[in-house]
């Protein structure tokens, strides 16, 4: 199927909906969503909602709430649990399920509460290929993923997201901070903000994408691979700013950065 008849599915599949509660994280995925979403029903049918806790860097909320407003759509922030659901925060390999069915839960609480009968999230045709519990919970509460259901990938969205003038079409993939710490490593408020601070860090060096993989004492940095001479020449500031954390030891993985890398131990 072409794009541009993929497109048309979206929209069809939009308009079929009375309205609609989009969670809206400002990520390249639910910015087309809501893009696309407020086009087709209007800015009374579509409300975006952002999910916040400690495990979402406070820079993003922000991005999120401006995304929201360039679109022109209804936006609202609400707290969630987080780190204070203790399951959550002892980091089994479930912990997303555990976490995204809170999040999916208070999202249907405000759709009810602003009439709407819908919740629709971002995942895309490609994003069934790696290990997520999320996609479990967002099944058990009836979260619709539109972008999904009309075949889209990561690479349509983004050129979509060019044809439509977003400024997130270049936008890295940014999940959320308990993605850095390795299963059964319990996560504290403590490694959250340094993993935020270092990885703030080292994007304004300008490593468009990576992570800072928190390994107890142990840094382990994930860059693509061609930063990693970069990373190397600018070894002793990085090492000094980790350091300085509370990081012990700062080393470089030279398999380069790879989206959900903590996974690999749940298949030796």
């Amino acid at each position: 199927m072409s794009l541009l008849n993929k497109f048309d599915h979206l929209k069809k599949i939009l308009e079929n909906l009375d309205g609609c509660l989009v969670a809206f994280s400002g990520g390249v995925d639910s910015t087309l969503l809501l893009k696309v979403a407020h086009m087709v029903l209007g800015e009374e049918k579509v409300l975006a909602v952002t999910a916040t806790s400690d495990i979402y860097p406070a820079e993003e909320v922000e991005e999120a709430k401006d995304l929201a407003r360039l679109i022109g759509a209804k936006h609202l922030a609400i707290a969630t649990k987080g780190l204070d659901n203790p399951v959550f925060a002892t980091n089994p390999p479930e912990r997303c399920y555990h976490c995204k069915k809170e999040v999916y839960a208070r999202l249907w609480e405000e759709a009810r509460i602003h009439g709407l009968n819908c919740v629709l999230d971002g995942l895309n045709a490609d994003d069934t290929g790696d290990y997520r519990p999320g996609i479990k919970a967002a099944k058990e509460l009836g979260i619709r993923s539109p972008l999904q259901e009309a075949g889209l990938t990561k690479r349509d969205i983004r050129a979509l997201s060019r044809r439509l003038g977003l400024p997130t079409a270049g936008k890295p993939a940014s999940p959320c901070l308990a993605t850095r710490f390795p299963y059964g490593t319990p996560i504290t408020r403590e490694g959250l903000v340094r993993v935020a601070e270092g990885e703030r860090f080292l994007r304004q060096l300008g490593i468009p994408e990576l992570r800072v993989r928190d390994h107890g004492n142990l840094a382990r940095i994930e860059v693509p691979k061609d930063y990693l001479a970069f990373i190397i020449q600018r070894s002793n500031e990085i090492s000094e700013k980790l350091k300085q954390l509370g990081y012990t030891y700062v080393t470089l993985d030279i398999q380069g950065f790879r989206s959900g890398s903590m996974n690999e131990t749940l298949n030796p």
